[in-house]
């Protein structure tokens, strides 16, 4: 079973996402409230996918990619951004940080499950 962690800020988003991940079926979901959280439940835990929002108290989610991709242990995992933010700008900062895909808010359960499917397969 494939784990994936789910950083974001807000109960009822990470409600939705994990609710959009159940639907897929085989996979095993960790939520982290702020960055902060997902520091400490990174090491507890092989993930095979993080899901991390962008703006987040304590340290956001460009901050936290920033330490996955330089960390031998865990520059491997795959991340996709769920945010607010939708400028090209943004986005091409993510994706230079590391991340493997970009879906803003609100978005379409599908839009999310394909990106999900496409790095980490079914």
């Amino acid at each position: 079973m494939k784990t994936i962690l789910i950083v974001e800020d807000s109960s009822t988003t990470r409600a939705l996402i994990r609710a959009v991940i159940d639907e897929l079926g085989d996979f095993e979901t960790v939520e982290a409230s702020s960055g902060f959280e997902a520091l400490k439940v990174l090491p507890q835990e092989e993930y095979d996918l993080i899901i991390t929002d962008i703006n987040m108290p304590d340290i956001n989610g460009l901050e936290l990619i920033n330490f996955v991709r330089t960390n031998d242990r865990y520059r491997h995992i795959p991340i996709i951004i769920v945010s607010t933010e939708r400028s090209e700008e943004d986005k091409k900062r993510g994706m230079a940080l590391g991340a493997s895909a970009y879906v803003t808010k609100p978005f379409k359960s599908f839009e999310l499950q394909e990106a999900i499917k496409k790095i980490i397969g079914p």
